[in-house]
């Protein structure tokens, strides 16, 4: 049996490739963070700032691990199927 692993590889390469832009989205993000502590009496509207990036950047967070989790545990299961294809069309006599 052959499995043709192309439409395989493309879902797994758009898959690590919204990794890659969720990274580079929460690089983005994190320039607005300030990681100073304000006192006074402005610090309550740079505070409530802060507390808006920071919910944001978690929130990136959470999802870049779990998408980074699912294209790594795919990437693994893509290359040990495409591994051992290759392995049993290897052992397989050609004359039969």
């Amino acid at each position: 049996m052959h499995i043709n692993f192309t439409p395989f590889t493309v879902l797994w390469s758009l898959l690590a490739l919204v990794v890659v832009a969720l990274a580079a989205y929460r690089k983005v993000v994190s320039t607005k963070e300030d990681e100073t502590l304000h006192l006074g009496s402005a610090a309550a509207a740079v505070s409530a700032e802060q507390a808006t990036v920071a919910n944001k950047l978690e929130q990136i967070d959470h999802w870049g691990k779990m998408l980074t989790v699912v294209a790594v545990v795919t990437g693994l299961i893509l290359a040990a199927a495409y591994t051992w294809q290759t392995w049993l069309s290897s052992n397989t006599p050609t004359g039969l």
